[in-house]
């Protein structure tokens, strides 16, 4: 918190920027299993603002710099184009491409005006109020109109803001950044759980955010300094930034299937691909838990409720997500894991309920959970807001009593029987 504080203010801007990102990595390396694109978003980002000139303005650096007198703070305001700027570029280039391309490639045309039999503007436009509201405003046929332009918005967003630069047409570059943001923010809208997401996509664009006429003014009267200091300030980043890049080239399009595991440590670090939202939603899916307490009573383990309900989750429209939000949405239920793998992953559904609802030291015991099922629930997304019936898919069961013979040792007979 401390860092995030310090990085938001630009305090000591570069130290907290080289504390966020170790701290955020090691953050994510405690369970690449729960890695998603958000993770990837602050990695690089906070990776490349460790070499960003990010303290310049508007930060408690340059104000202090200023007040020193230090003929540094001109020299340092005047640094505009870095090795890490091209890097950072070059990344968001790279992520709209991506994910651009991705959408365009889709076998089954999902992106497309003829999508059959749904495109996937409609099929996403249901997940929150806002959608709904913006589904009944444009139509069906409405949607299906926009639906290609989102393919050539990422597509060619970035390139036209790189020819806004090298123009210099400034109104050119803003418009590229607000109709990139603008779909960000409809995104952020219209599908639940993504405001962050949304949040940091928009904030990578700022590195395109051209110069106003006084940096232009103050580059032409600032002397330039030192090729000697040059050198040395472009030392440490080429070092760092060079072979991440080529890191992530090599990772992407020459490593072996199992290079890519996610148990090395470099696959995370490296992992550089952003294709999300490729094809339309042919279906919705969310989870339930259903679990038997020692009072007898049934509960939604998953949920974190006392009552069953096998209704599509979602306040006030559908939803994909699940009924729990933030990186339980990564929750790696089909990843078939066993062993103490799988007794780490399930194990902790049966600690978790029994912490909660304070299970300790025999208290409350009749709230302690004695056995779930966890179950995937699916249905079919059909046109005008339509879904078919729900399906059900047993995932997992799981008996919680075992957990507590293998950590506290065997029981009795007697004690276990009143379990």
């Amino acid at each position: 918190v401390i860092c995030a504080a310090s990085l938001v203010v630009g305090y000591k801007t570069k130290l907290m920027a080289c504390l966020s990102w170790y701290l955020y990595l090691s953050l994510t390396l405690r369970n690449t299993w729960l890695n998603f694109i958000l993770d990837r978003y602050f990695h690089y980002m906070l990776f490349y603002s460790m070499f960003l000139p990010m303290s310049n303005v508007w930060s408690v650096d340059s104000m202090l710099l200023e007040k020193s007198g230090n003929d540094k703070a001109k020299a340092v305001t005047n640094e505009i184009v870095t090795i890490a700027t091209i890097a950072m570029k070059a990344q968001v280039l790279w992520i709209y491409l991506d994910a651009g391309l991705g959408k365009y490639n889709d076998p089954l045309k999902g992106w497309t005006w003829d999508a059959d039999p749904l495109p996937a503007l409609d099929t996403y436009a249901r997940h929150t109020v806002a959608a709904r509201y913006l589904y009944a405003l444009l139509t069906p046929v409405g949607l299906r109109l926009m639906t290609p332009t989102v393919v050539w918005a990422e597509i060619l967003s970035v390139p036209t803001a790189l020819l806004g630069s090298y123009l210099g047409k400034r109104n050119i570059v803003l418009s590229a950044i607000g109709l990139i943001c603008s779909l960000h923010i409809g995104i952020a809208f219209s599908v639940r759980n993504s405001v962050l997401l949304s949040s940091v996509a928009c904030a990578a664009w700022c590195v395109f955010l051209p110069p106003t006429s006084d940096d232009l003014v103050c580059q032409q009267q600032i002397k330039v300094r030192s090729q000697k200091a040059k050198k040395k300030g472009l030392a440490i980043p080429s070092l760092l930034i060079i072979p991440m890049v080529l890191g992530s080239i090599w990772f992407e399009t020459m490593s072996e299937e199992c290079n890519q595991s996610m148990k090395h440590v470099y696959s995370t670090l490296l992992h550089n691909r952003w294709n999300v939202f490729i094809g339309a939603e042919e279906y919705v899916t969310w989870e339930i838990a259903p679990g038997r307490l020692a009072d007898g009573s049934v509960v939604d383990v998953w949920g974190q409720k006392d009552t069953i309900d096998w209704a599509m989750p979602g306040t006030g429209a559908p939803s994909t997500s699940s009924s729990r939000p933030g990186r339980w949405r990564s929750f790696p239920y089909l990843a078939e894991l066993d062993g103490e793998e799988g007794e780490a992953l399930w194990g902790y559904l049966c600690k978790q309920w029994d912490d909660e609802n304070g299970v300790v030291n025999g208290q409350n015991a009749g709230r302690k959970l004695l056995r779930y099922n966890f179950f995937m629930l699916q249905a079919d997304v059909m046109p005008n807001m339509g879904f078919s019936a729900t399906r059900k898919r047993l995932i997992h069961s799981r008996d919680c009593t075992k957990i507590i013979e293998k950590k506290e040792g065997p029981k009795s007979e007697s004690s276990t029987s009143e379990l």
